[in-house]
């Protein structure tokens, strides 16, 4: 096939319609999928109130139990979404962990839980790295850390928004007061809310399951909503950077790119800064209310400050990235920040007043999250400039998986001190020096460097003309 451009005009168009038709809908599914991953970070602030032995070392455990089950099958769920289907993996990924998520209400035991924990993450394994590798399919490479971007907010949203939602679930089955006026709130069918909370957020879920596989096509030929010379605009274009990207780099097998030293280390990377954001996003909450004494009322609407420093992150890093064609620092320097802001949050002075010690610490940990999740488009932009295809999407498995079993260690790391020496402290001193280990690998990796720009034209207001004139290496 040609390597020359293909009409700009119908390129755009395109585009833009897969911005409109396919973001929305990946960025909802997600947003689910972070909530009943991580709403056991709000249930713990009840379980233990009914279940006998939960205490901060089974909670952290069982968050990043899940990462276990995960690990399992990142890589085979990422290769089905190359080389099969994206639109029925992702309805079995979804329709099966609204189930399981709904299953968590009715564990009784320690075991029970962690049990379900690993099945969700068995459940929910192959959706995020499966997307990254399904927007190659659809995005050209100066689109793509801005469409990763957009749909990597939906965790801050899901953080953001969920709290208070979760909170009128929570308090079924509870008493509490407020003014020196104490309400009760009767449980419901005989459960209690934390209950309620699993399966309410397992439902939509399952729903969005069913929307996805009628919903979302595989690739762009199979798109009705595009016209056909859109569907070949953008056909054409993607064939022409796989190809263009081929001409420089050698043909490796999944195998080979799994060996490969930089694949490696990115896999590294990524296990150090998502200990820290699981081990924050599953604690907060907690520690919120450990360090200043806080109601349910009061941490559901703390909680909800911090992701959106994480939200901000996310859009600027992804905007400027792809303006600048710069990956390497977009990517380290945001981590950077967000563990000398969480350092900031262990050095709060006592002798401040209650309210401006819980404004700083607030204020910390938005940051420590911005930096947590503003990393994220660039980070996932650097694996296409090492590999193609099969071998690229085999090693965004590979990251993805092996990194997400941070997510047991920082969880686990945190209850476990928290149960020895009723401290968050020294939990949070590991987390600090991980973060700062990650940002170091992204930074000597000697990936993800400035590129040079290319005039293209911008035919729709989704699109700036030199955000879009990113070209990636070849």
């Amino acid at each position: 096939m040609s390597t020359s451009p293909p009409t700009p005009g119908a390129l755009d168009r395109a585009r833009y319609k897969a911005y409109v038709r396919l973001i929305p809908l990946l960025f909802l599914s997600y947003a689910i999928a972070y909530v009943d991953r991580i709403n056991v970070s709000l249930a713990a602030l009840r379980m233990g109130e009914d279940l006998e032995g939960f205490n901060k070392d089974v909670i952290g455990t069982g968050a990043g139990i899940f990462f276990l089950g995960y690990f399992l099958l990142e890589i085979p769920g990422t290769l089905l979404v190359e080389r099969w289907s994206a639109r029925k993996w992702f309805c079995r990924i979804m329709v099966t962990w609204g189930f399981v998520a709904g299953l968590t209400a009715f564990v009784k035991t320690p075991w029970q839980f962690y049990g379900v924990r690993f099945l969700l993450g068995l459940a929910e394994a192959g959706f995020f790295p499966g997307v990254i590798v399904y927007l190659t399919h659809w995005f050209p490479a100066r689109d793509r850390a801005r469409a990763l971007s957009w749909f990597f907010i939906a965790t801050p949203v899901a953080q953001a928004l969920s709290p208070k939602l979760s909170y009128f679930l929570l308090r079924i089955g509870t008493s509490e007061t407020s003014g020196g006026i104490t309400t009760t709130y009767p449980t419901l069918l005989g459960m209690h809310g934390w209950q309620w909370m699993y399966i309410g957020w397992g439902i939509p879920a399952v729903l969005l399951g069913v929307l996805v596989l009628f919903l979302l096509p595989d690739w762009p030929r199979e798109a009705r909503w595009l016209e056909p010379d859109e569907r070949e605009a953008l056909e054409k274009e993607l064939e022409r950077e796989k190809l263009l990207h081929k001409q420089g780099h050698a043909h490796m097998t999944v195998l080979q790119a799994l060996r490969h030293r930089k694949v490696l280390l990115l896999a590294a990377a990524y296990f150090f800064v998502v200990s820290t954001s699981y081990g924050v996003e599953f604690f907060l909450p907690s520690i919120l209310e450990k360090w200043y004494d806080l109601n349910l009322n009061a941490v559901t609407w703390a909680v909800v400050i911090p992701p959106l420093g994480g939200l901000a992150g996310q859009l600027l890093v992804g905007w400027s990235s792809d303006r600048t064609g710069e990956r390497r620092l977009h990517a380290s320097v945001p981590i950077y920040v967000g563990a000398a802001a969480l350092t900031g949050a262990l050095l709060i002075p006592a002798s401040l007043t209650f309210g401006a010690r819980l404004a700083m610490a607030v204020a910390l940990f938005t940051v420590a999250l911005a930096g947590l999740k503003a990393y994220m488009p660039a980070f996932w932009a650097l694996p296409s400039l090492i590999l193609t295809e099969a071998a690229a999407a085999g090693s965004v498995g590979l990251i993805n998986s092996v990194g997400n079993l941070g997510g047991f260690v920082g969880p686990k790391v945190l209850g476990w001190v928290e149960t020895r020496w009723d401290s968050y402290v020294p939990g949070l001193m590991y987390l600090c020096v991980s973060m700062a280990i990650s940002a170091t690998i992204i930074l000597v990796l000697g990936l993800g460097h400035r590129q040079a720009h290319k005039p293209v034209e911008a035919a729709h207001p989704l699109f700036d003309e030199e955000a879009d004139s990113m070209v990636e290496p070849v």
